[in-house]
This record gives C-alpha cells, sequence and structure tokens, in this order.
C-alpha cells in the first residue's frame, strides 16, 4: 500500500461517522486535492464548541459561513456575530461563478445557490430588530463582574438591589439604575442606612462613575424594554432549515467592554433558561463569534472568569460556540483547551514573534505522519485549512488539510433594499423595535421628590435651622449634566443579570 492510499485509508476511517454529520470539503495530500477522501463533521459533537483561526484574507469568514449553511440545512439555528459586516450576503443564493465550480468539481461536490432563512438583529440604530435586556433581569452579581466592582462595592451593589425590590422600585434602564443612586446618596441615604446598614459614598461614587464609562460604550441601547426572547433565536422555517440570526455589531469594533457585556448576558441567560440536553443527535443552537478576540481583550478577571466558566458549561444545555479569530492565541487557554473543532486556515509568519506563535499554533494540533504541520500551517492557499475534530465517542480525528467548500449563498453583503425587504418580513420587528417605558424606579422617585418638595413648601421654616450644603458627590450626581446621562443611559443594559443567576422577572425573557 503506498503511502497515499495509507492516508485515503486513514482519512476515511477517522471521518467516517455512525450518525449524520455535514461536508467541510476534501482533503488534500501532497498539494493535491482527493475526492476519495471527503472531511465530515459528526453532528452529534457541534456542541462540543470550536475555532476557526487564520491570518486576514486566508478564508476564514467563508469557512464561517460554510458551517452556518451546513447547520441550518440540518435543521440547526445559529447566532452570528457579524463584526466586520460581511455576513448578511447569506440570506440571497451565490453564482455558480468559474472559481466555484472549478472547486467544488475538484472536490467532487455538487454545487448548488441558495439563500437561507435570516434574522438581522442588532443592539444599535442599526437597522435589524433591536435587542435588549432590563437591569433586574441582568443582576448584581453580572452587573458587579461587568462593571469591575470590588467585593464592598459588589455588596453595596446587591444592597442596592434588594431596596429596589422591597421598595417595588423596578429597575428596567439605566437611567432607573444611576436615579437610584442619586436617590439614595441624599434623600433616601437615611432611610436605607436604617434597613440595610451604612454605605460610603465613595463606593456610591465609584459605582456611579463605572456605570458612566459603560454607558459611554453605547450601554443605553441594550438596557431596557422589550426584553429579548432566547426562543426567538431557536427557531426552524417552514422548510424545516435552522434559522440563521445575524447580530450586525459593526459599530462595536471600539466598544469591547459591551461587546463582552452582551455575549456574557447572552451565555449566562442561555445556560440560565435551557433545561440538560443530555447526549442529543445534535445542537439545540450553535454560536458564531467573529473577531472573538473582542470579547476577550478588555475584560475584567473577573469578568473573563465567568465567561470561561459559563462556556465550559453550556454545552450540557445543547449549545455550541464557535470561535472566529486570527490567531489561537487570541483565545484564553482556559477556553482554547474546550474546543472540539478546529479550523485552522494560514498564519503569515513575517518576524521572530509570528514564528513562535506559529510554533505554538502548530502544537495545538494532533501529530500526524502525513504532514509537516508547523510548516503546512504557512503555506496552505486561501480557502484551505487544517482540519480536526471530534468523533462520537469524543476521539480527535486525523488531522486533514482540507480544500473546504465554498458557501452556497452570496459571498458579499446585502444592499439596502434587500435589508428593507427582509426587516419587513420579520415576524420579530413588530415584536421587539416598539420603544416601551414604563413607570419605573426614575418616575416613581421623581414623583416621591416632587411630593416631598410640595410638603416641605407649605411647611414653615423652623428657627434656627441652617440650610446644610450638598456635599461634593451629591453636588455632581444630582446635576444637569449626570441627569442627562442618566438619560442617555436608560435603554441597553437591563435584562441579563437575574438570567446569571437562574432568577428570571419574566418567563424565558433573555435580554
Amino acid at each position: 500500500m503506498s503511502k497515499k492510499e495509507d492516508f485515503i485509508k486513514s482519512i476515511n476511517q477517522g471521518y467516517t461517522f455512525k450518525g449524520e454529520s455535514l461536508i467541510l470539503g476534501a482533503s488534500k495530500y501532497e498539494d493535491q486535492v482527493v475526492p476519495e477522501a471527503i472531511i465530515k463533521i459528526p453532528l452529534k459533537t457541534l456542541n462540543r464548541h470550536g475555532l476557526i483561526a487564520g491570518a486576514t484574507g486566508t478564508g476564514k469568514t467563508k469557512s464561517l459561513q460554510v458551517l452556518a449553511e451546513a447547520m441550518s440545512d440540518n435543521s440547526i439555528p445559529v447566532l452570528m456575530m457579524d463584526i466586520k459586516g460581511d455576513l448578511s450576503g447569506i440570506a440571497q443564493p451565490g453564482e455558480a461563478k468559474d472559481f466555484i465550480l472549478e472547486r467544488t468539481n475538484a472536490a467532487g461536490i455538487t454545487y448548488t445557490p441558495t439563500g437561507y432563512p435570516v434574522e438581522l438583529l442588532t443592539l444599535s440604530d442599526q437597522k435589524g430588530v433591536r435587542l435588549r435586556a432590563t437591569v433586574s433581569e441582568f443582576g448584581p452579581i453580572l452587573l458587579a463582574k461587568i462593571l469591575g466592582l470590588n467585593d464592598t462595592q459588589e455588596g453595596i451593589l446587591s444592597a442596592l438591589f434588594k431596596y429596589c425590590d422591597d421598595q417595588a422600585l423596578p429597575l428596567l434602564d439605566l437611567k432607573d439604575f444611576i436615579k437610584v443612586i442619586q436617590f439614595l446618596s441624599d434623600e433616601g441615604k437615611a432611610d436605607f442606612e436604617n434597613s440595610y446598614g451604612k454605605m460610603s459614598t465613595t463606593s456610591l461614587g465609584t459605582i456611579m462613575r463605572k456605570v458612566i464609562e459603560l454607558q459611554q460604550q453605547g450601554a443605553d441601547l441594550f438596557f431596557g424594554e422589550t426584553s429579548f426572547d432566547v426562543d426567538d433565536l431557536m427557531r426552524i422555517d417552514k422548510n424545516g432549515r435552522g434559522m440563521i440570526s445575524i447580530l450586525r455589531v459593526i459599530d462595536l469594533m471600539d466598544r469591547p467592554k459591551l461587546f463582552s457585556t452582551f455575549m456574557l448576558s447572552l451565555l449566562a441567560e442561555l445556560y440560565a433558561g435551557l433545561p440538560e440536553a443530555g447526549d442529543e443527535d445534535r445542537p439545540k443552537l450553535v454560536i458564531f463569534i467573529d473577531e472573538a478576540h473582542l470579547v476577550f481583550q478588555e475584560a475584567s478577571k473577573a469578568l473573563l472568569q465567568q465567561i470561561e466558566t459559563v462556556i465550559k458549561l453550556i454545552r450540557s444545555k445543547g449549545v455550541g460556540i464557535y470561535f472566529c479569530t486570527q490567531n489561537p492565541q487570541d483565545v484564553p487557554a482556559s477556553v482554547l483547551s474546550q474546543l472540539g473543532l478546529k479550523i485552522q486556515h494560514a498564519l503569515r509568519a513575517f518576524t521572530a514573534s509570528d514564528r513562535k506563535k506559529i510554533k505554538e499554533a502548530a502544537d495545538n494540533y494532533p501529530l500526524t505522519d502525513f504532514y509537516d504541520t508547523e510548516t503546512v500551517i504557512t503555506s496552505m492557499g486561501i480557502g484551505e485549512a487544517l482540519v480536526t475534530a471530534l468523533n462520537e465517542k469524543g476521539v480527535p480525528t486525523p488531522l486533514a488539510v482540507t480544500y473546504m467548500c465554498p458557501p452556497k449563498s452570496r459571498m458579499d453583503v446585502l444592499t439596502d433594499s434587500e435589508i428593507n425587504d427582509l426587516l419587513a418580513g420579520s415576524k420579530l420587528v413588530d415584536k421587539y423595535n416598539k420603544v416601551v417605558d414604563r413607570e419605573s424606579a426614575y418616575e416613581i422617585l421623581n414623583k416621591k421628590l416632587e411630593k416631598a418638595a410640595e410638603e416641605e413648601d407649605k411647611t414653615p421654616a423652623k428657627v434656627g435651622r441652617a440650610k446644610q450644603e450638598k456635599s461634593t458627590l451629591e453636588t455632581i450626581l444630582t446635576s444637569t449634566t449626570a441627569r442627562q446621562v442618566g438619560r442617555t443611559a436608560a435603554n441597553i443594559l437591563t435584562r441579563s443579570l437575574l438570567g446569571a443567576l437562574g432568577v428570571s422577572t419574566r418567563k424565558k425573557n433573555w435580554f
């Protein structure tokens, strides 16, 4: 038996599964496509998470698109984080161009242009279904981690939430939360301390500043109502295909803290709300995070630990998470070790540091008798990738250079008119895009203060009573600027905290 025949036998044995699978492409050996050795992934292990890595322009996004299409074809709903804005074209059929047919013919794969069921989502003012969560749903523990509070400040934050629960003060958006801080730093301070103990004015000021910092990254657009229901991510269309929800976060690249906040709240709510899935034949939902380094680069140590913990546990709920980034080292080692599927596109070595990273990347893959992994990583062409997955027993499949299938959908963005047509047919736009601002802590406390002021005006001033000057912090907290910040911060942060604790003020709602 020749070495090529030995290679084909090894690949076919390693990539033959009992259950259903999806096709990634044909293997390559000695720079030749081998259509007799097809690279597949079992649906059963798609909840074991994955990594798509490689230098800019090597085909990572197209591999992500191919995976999403195949999952949709197999009735698996998909959520994609579209950081660069180049994924919306998946809603339209592709074109059978010569270079695409040349690729599919070489791999022995039939190409059929296909558009997929797509829902466009947004965290900002871009076109799409608005995602929101209330502050109460987010809860004190998760909010404290996002704000980077110390133990003392976290204790005060928990007491603030307890106070609001006891006083029936709904915390729906950031202006509610800021108003509560303002109230408890002045008029309500004595009443609060009688029931919940003393709190430091300095700590209150720190919490306020950190909320404003988060607000400046656009969190107002995230906290508020109507909260998003995670069940709307898990829909199947009338043809039995999984819905592909594309979250357009093009304007969040320079606001990584908000992106980390959103991702953690989503994962926490999914984990809290979904039942244990057991050993099912396919996942309930798969999430693709493009430019994954944005989730980790600005996260505090506490927030990073929370993200890592949820990622480790959420696969038991039938949810798979796939990170797309330039270098595997962009993902923390503790997360990287949890990833079952690895699709490694080419890396480029221009410096000594680059060569070191390539060696580290090569060490993350199984040993093979057919490739020099470190050399292959730098020599693969566009649309080629080193692949290893897990079989049904959780054993890594043989490492294979894969000639990846091209996407069947459009490899470009939708036009504005196509986006408008897509949103016009959406069932979720009317459900979530109407702004709801019901009475909550902000309005209740304002009424309380107005009533107190009216009563004070009717009461004669006592002789000898000197009007006390406000502290510097109290002056800042009640200033026009702070009130404007409160109004600005009202809409984005509000939905996920109680979800992280397994507690929810609304059935199944997430954001």
